[in-house]
C-alpha cells in the first residue's frame, strides 16, 4: 500500500468516526429533549366555539397529542367523561377541554316530566336562569268579569329548570299598539304532573308567566296567604 492509498484509508475512518461521533450527538440531544418534554398524552381541542348550558357531543372536538407534563391537572384525556354533560360557560375555539368547563346535564328525577314553555326575556329570564337553577313560577291573570280582581299567583315553587334554550323573536300581541317585537327564551322545567298541568294552563290563559331564582340553598315553601296576592291587599 503507497503513501497515498494510506492517506485514502486515514480519512475514510477519520469519516467514519466523525459520522458516528455526529450520530452519537443527534442521540444525546434527543434524548436530552425527551427527558424535559417526558411522554406525550391525548388531550381534546375544541373545533369552534360552544354556547353555554348546551350538551356536549364529540364532534366538536379534536384529539391532540401533547407532552404529559404540560398538560394541567384537569384536562380532559378521555372523551367519555363529556356524556350526559353540558357546558358551564362559554366555551372558545382552540381551548383545551378541562374538566371545570363542564357539568352534569340536569335529570328528571322521579315522578317527574319535562315541560317547555316560552318566557319573555326581558321580565322572566335576565340570562341569570341556566340549567340546574331553582325557581318560582308566578303567572298574573286579569279579571274575566266585572267585579272581579287582576291576581298574580304563585303557581309553581322551587322548579328544577332543565335546560335553557336560544333567544326567539315573537309577533306582537293582537292588543299590542306600539307594534314592538318581543323575545322569549324556551325554557324546560322538570314537574310532576299537576305542576305541569298549572304551567300548561298559565302560559295559555295568564296575561303574563314570570320567573323567579332562587338562591341555592334558599327552597322553601310559600305559605298559602302569600300565593296570591291583589293591589288591594297594599291598602
Amino acid at each position: 500500500m503507497n503513501s497515498r492509498q494510506r492517506r485514502g484509508v486515514i480519512l475514510l475512518l477519520l469519516s467514519v468516526l466523525c459520522a458516528f461521533g455526529a450520530f452519537a450527538g443527534v442521540l444525546s440531544v434527543i434524548r436530552d429533549v425527551n427527558s424535559k418534554v417526558g411522554p406525550e398524552v391525548s388531550a381534546y381541542r375544541l373545533k369552534g366555539d360552544i354556547a353555554p348550558y348546551k350538551e356536549l357531543d364529540a364532534s366538536q372536538f379534536e384529539k391532540i397529542k401533547m407532552p404529559e407534563r404540560w398538560l394541567s391537572d384537569n384536562a380532559v384525556t378521555d372523551l367519555g367523561a363529556i356524556r350526559g354533560k353540558i357546558a358551564v360557560t362559554q366555551l372558545r375555539k382552540g381551548s383545551l377541554l378541562q374538566s371545570d368547563m363542564i357539568v352534569n346535564r340536569p335529570e328528571l328525577g322521579d315522578g317527574e316530566q319535562e315541560i317547555a314553555i316560552m318566557i319573555d326575556a326581558a321580565t322572566g329570564v335576565a340570562g341569570k336562569i341556566t340549567p340546574g337553577s331553582t325557581v318560582n313560577i308566578f303567572a298574573t291573570f286579569k279579571a274575566e268579569k266585572e267585579g272581579q280582581k287582576n291576581q298574580s299567583k304563585v303557581i309553581v315553587q322551587n322548579a328544577k329548570v332543565l335546560d335553557v334554550g336560544k333567544l326567539t323573536p315573537l309577533e306582537p300581541a293582537a292588543d299590542d299598539r306600539t307594534g314592538r317585537r318581543r323575545e322569549a327564551v324556551p325554557i324546560t322545567f322538570a314537574l310532576n304532573t299537576l305542576d305541569a298541568q298549572r304551567v300548561a294552563y298559565a302560559e295559555s290563559f295568564a296575561a303574563h308567566v314570570r320567573l323567579a331564582l332562587i338562591a341555592q340553598g334558599g327552597e322553601t315553601p310559600v305559605s298559602p296567604d302569600d300565593r296570591s296576592y291583589t293591589l288591594d291587599e297594599d291598602k
